[in-house]
């Protein structure tokens, strides 16, 4: 039973590198979920948004480093998407949330990764607020292999969808 398990281990290992270093994308959708901000304040006809779902793919592999890309469809949600601040660690995207979620004030964080639960640190996040939709890019606490913070590659909006590129070494 053993020397069964450890070659099922080393199949499916051989087989998840084949797919990496083959160039072949792994798509996985990412989910975020909302909370309402708790407030004496909030109206209860106060109408949000249960979840977002983003996607991201891995690059095709390269010798020495990885890359995932990213995009945000959030025309259910708001408009007018445009990058509002920048820096080397993070990225916030703001648009115009649509009429029916004007009011929301609610924060979101990830809660799945390719269709299994999230634990991790939520890298990705999203604020509803003052009529604005607000999703955040941030590589603070994110680590690859090496030790090194991982870096944002590229940011942009792209037909009013926010994308992205980030990546580490490995």
């Amino acid at each position: 039973m053993v020397r069964l398990q450890g070659w099922v281990l080393g199949i499916a290992g051989v087989t998840v590198w084949s797919v990496i270093s083959s160039g072949a994308a792994i798509a996985g959708s990412i989910e975020l979920r909302f909370a309402p901000l708790l407030s004496r304040t909030t109206s209860p006809t106060m109408r949000c948004p249960d979840t977002v779902t983003l996607t991201e793919t891995l690059q095709p592999y390269r010798e020495g480093s990885y890359g995932i890309d990213g995009s945000a469809e959030l025309g259910a949600i708001a408009t007018n998407m445009a990058i509002a601040a920048s820096d080397p660690f993070s990225v916030t995207w703001v648009g115009t949330l649509r009429p029916e979620y004007r009011d929301c004030q609610a924060a979101a964080g990830m809660v799945s990764l390719g269709g299994e639960d999230y634990q991790g640190h939520s890298y990705l996040r999203m604020r509803l607020m003052g009529g604005k939709a607000y999703l955040i890019l941030d590589m603070t606490g994110q680590r690859d292999p090496n030790g090194y913070t991982t870096v944002i590659l590229k940011k942009a909006v792209d037909n009013g969808r926010p994308t992205w590129s980030w990546g580490g070494s490995d």
